[in-house]
């Protein structure tokens, strides 16, 4: 059931987003609680602002009205994905690359499972990350069928 919400709130919004010049980041739709959400991220180069969110969220009600592909009832929220923000392809990886970004892993490579640096490199499906163990740095490439999740990562 998820996936094809999913699947069809892609399709509506798609349009919607081309029109604006506005980037898709990610589509959730999640039970928390006794509620259901259907999270709609979206983005920008520059950054995305309340008022786009706003008439994305109002259009892809209005889609979502007429196509009636949810049953129960369920809260629509369209929204910013954040500074933190998800890595989903590896086109959005080589889009970052030198800046920070954290890693998890399937498997454990050189003893970890998990890394957090600056994004070197993306390239034959490997993703290249320069880290720091104390004071020194020290590279690792990490084949990208084993990245289960990967996000920017804010560095202080």
């Amino acid at each position: 059931m998820s996936s094809k919400v999913i699947d069809i709130t892609t399709e509506l919004v798609s349009p919607i987003l081309e029109e604006k010049n506005l980037e898709l980041v990610d589509i959730e739709y999640v039970k928390e609680g006794k509620n259901w959400f259907l999270r709609v991220y979206i983005d920008k180069e520059s950054g995305i602002d309340i008022v786009e969110c706003g008439e994305v969220s109002e259009l892809l009600s209005e889609k979502l009205d007429e196509a009636d592909p949810i049953t129960e009832a369920y809260f629509l929220e369209v929204s910013s994905p954040g500074v933190e923000r998800p890595l989903k392809s590896l086109e959005d990886l080589k889009k970052n690359i030198g800046n920070n970004v954290f890693v998890k892993l399937y498997e454990q490579i050189d003893g970890e499972k998990t890394y957090e640096g600056i994004l070197q490199n993306v390239e034959n499906d490997t993703v290249c990350i320069e880290y720091k163990v104390k004071t020194r740095k020290k590279t690792v490439e990490i084949p990208y069928q084993k990245i289960a999740k990967a996000r920017l990562a804010v560095s202080f």
